[in-house]
């Protein structure tokens, strides 16, 4: 897979961030003196989640040079490294009062041990903050996943391009429970405002269309969306503004590493 593009997921960057605002609000610890953040992206949810703990030390970690890059670029006050999750993360130390992930634990796979990996990370009684797309169900990534099992695309996917590896809430309910007695989690589901279908295609272009994207040229690239815009206008219907309401459900939890 092609590394990530650091301008094209800024296109969107204020709803992009806004659930690690909302994520970083719940944490509950008054105070920080380390941050971990996987998955760091271009350091806006870093940015989200430092600017609660004015003082802590903060460490982001992308396994996307490109994105680890932007981040330094953006916010030098900061420390970020390229770090593959959850096999390189016994390099970083632990001992943190918060690990902290904001759309990024559903690139990962077996979320099964990768939650006690990110718990082994933290210092007894830090806390784990996590936010997770549950997009699965929502019509875009229906659309993107029926448009490549037609047969005009089967040459071009042989086998699904992209895994989902969310858990059930149910599952990461369990997981939680087996891990400490102090989690809480929640959902929200975020309507935002989106100017066009165009608009809905660029925001996918840095994130749920990269895997069948990257495996395309560029003209096949623009057939591909070309084939998936045809559809949006009925899944998504405008409204009297003009605007497109994009529905984007997404999955919180919060738990707090036993034994301060």
């Amino acid at each position: 897979m092609a590394d990530w593009n650091s301008e094209l997921y800024l296109k969107f960057k204020a709803e992009r961030t806004q659930p690690a605002h909302d994520l970083a609000a719940r944490i509950p610890l008054r105070d920080a003196r380390s941050i971990l953040d996987i998955g760091c992206g271009p350091g806006n949810s870093t940015a989200a989640v430092a600017a609660r703990y004015p003082g802590a030390r903060v460490l982001g970690v992308d396994s996307s040079e490109n994105m680890v890059a932007a981040a330094c670029a953006a916010h030098p006050e900061f420390e970020f490294r390229v770090c593959e999750a959850p096999q390189g993360l016994d390099a970083l130390g632990g001992g943190f009062d918060i690990v902290f992930s904001n759309a990024c634990l559903q690139w990962i796979p077996e979320h099964r041990t990768l939650l006690p990996a990110l718990m082994r990370q933290l210092r007894p009684g830090g806390v784990l903050a996590v936010q997770i797309p549950v997009q699965q169900s929502q019509p875009m990534h229906r659309i993107i996943a029926e448009t490549a099992r037609r047969e005009k695309w089967r040459t071009a996917f042989p086998a699904p391009p992209r895994a989902f590896h969310n858990l059930q809430q149910n599952e990461y309910f369990d997981v939680l429970g087996e891990l400490t007695q102090e989690f809480t989690m929640w959902e929200i589901t975020y309507y935002h405002r989106m100017p066009s279908h165009a608009a809905m295609l660029e925001w996918y272009r840095a994130t749920g269309m990269r895997p069948y994207l990257d495996k395309l040229n560029k003209a096949q690239q623009e057939e591909f969306e070309r084939d998936v815009s045809a559809q949006l206008v009925q899944a998504y219907p405008a409204q009297r503004s003009g605007e497109i309401i994009f529905r984007f459900p997404r999955l919180f939890f919060t738990a707090v590493r036993p034994g301060a």
